[in-house]
């Protein structure tokens, strides 16, 4: 059993790619999702296999404390991985404004599993759910219509919306949590203090599945200079800026104490197993680069991914 759960957020640098096969829809290779909401995920078992391939760059293949952490290579070894990982659930979802060149939008249904999820991990609740269609206090995104009226345009569609001062607490803690220190930041940690929209649930499912990135490959015939046979075809990314999070999860480890490496060793007490299992997320935690690439088509720049973790107390 898990003993330690520790949110972090993904901030996607470029398109990211983590597919789901081949689809008989309008995209041939759609991104993966959710089966009851449609909305952008990452399976657990992508993004530890992303992760592990970070570490396996770090410290090689064969480390001993790598293969405990994160499982065996070798089936024949008989103990499991300490470090777990839930499935990446979307948080903020970029999408094109009339205003302030893009939006991030968000709906109740993300926050408040957000909350839960973050209940899960011991963290208390450090919001209020805002209503639907509001924006924070001096907001960029906001345009005057007639009589008074603010909106904000997303794509081809325009929101009547309302200023709201919990919307405005939930950028400022979503600003301060999910975004890295330092000043190469400071555009980033404005824009999601400001530019965060709280839409109806049915609208943020529309926009997350028909505003990603949907681009269109071949391969070309060196000898006749046209596209091969069966070599057209789309693939879906979810788009640069998108902002996902994940919790990690950690127990102490599988194996005969014997066994064990000195790092993730510790005295006996009745607590014996927490603080075990702190060991293995403080070696995670340390050990994890800030940028990862998750998904396919690395070879093109796709899946640059930034990692912030949630810092307890903020």
């Amino acid at each position: 059993m898990y003993k330690i759960a520790k949110p972090f957020f993904m901030i996607c640098q470029t398109p990211m790619h983590v597919g789901s096969g081949n689809d008989l829809g309008i995209v041939d290779l759609p991104i993966q999702r959710e089966k009851e909401t449609g909305f952008p995920k990452i399976e657990a078992s992508s993004l530890k296999g992303s992760i592990r391939e970070s570490f396996e760059e770090k410290f090689g293949q064969d480390d001993e404390n790598l293969n405990f952490a994160f499982g065996p290579i070798n089936n024949n070894d008989s103990y499991a991985s300490a470090l777990g990982f839930t499935d990446a659930r979307i948080l903020l979802f970029p999408i094109k404004s009339m205003k302030g060149v893009y939006a991030y939008i968000t709906c109740e249904k993300v926050l408040h599993r957000f909350l839960l999820d973050l209940n899960y991990a011991g963290i208390d609740n450090k919001f209020i759910i805002p209503q639907k269609n509001t924006v924070p206090i001096g907001s960029n995104l906001i345009i005057e219509g007639k009589g008074g009226s603010e909106n904000v345009s997303l794509e081809e569609y325009t929101f009547k919306i309302n200023k709201d001062d919990k919307c405005t607490e939930l950028d400022k803690w979503l600003s301060k949590n999910i975004v890295p220190e330092g000043e190469l930041f400071n555009y980033m940690r404005e824009k999601v203090k400001r530019d965060i929209i709280v839409v109806d649930d049915s609208d943020f499912s529309d926009f997350v599945n028909l505003s990603t990135e949907v681009i269109t490959r071949t391969k070309i015939d060196s000898n006749t200079g046209t596209v091969e046979d069966g070599a057209l075809f789309t693939e879906e990314f979810l788009p640069a800026e998108a902002i996902m999070y994940s919790l990690a999860l950690a127990s102490p480890i599988f194996t005969d104490e014997n066994k064990k490496p000195n790092i993730f060793k510790v005295e006996e007490s009745k607590d014996k197993g927490k603080k075990e299992a702190q060991k293995v997320m403080d070696y995670f935690i340390k050990n994890l680069k800030e940028v990862i690439q998750i998904g396919g088509d690395a070879t093109l720049g796709k899946g640059i991914t930034r990692i912030k973790f949630f810092e307890q107390g903020v």
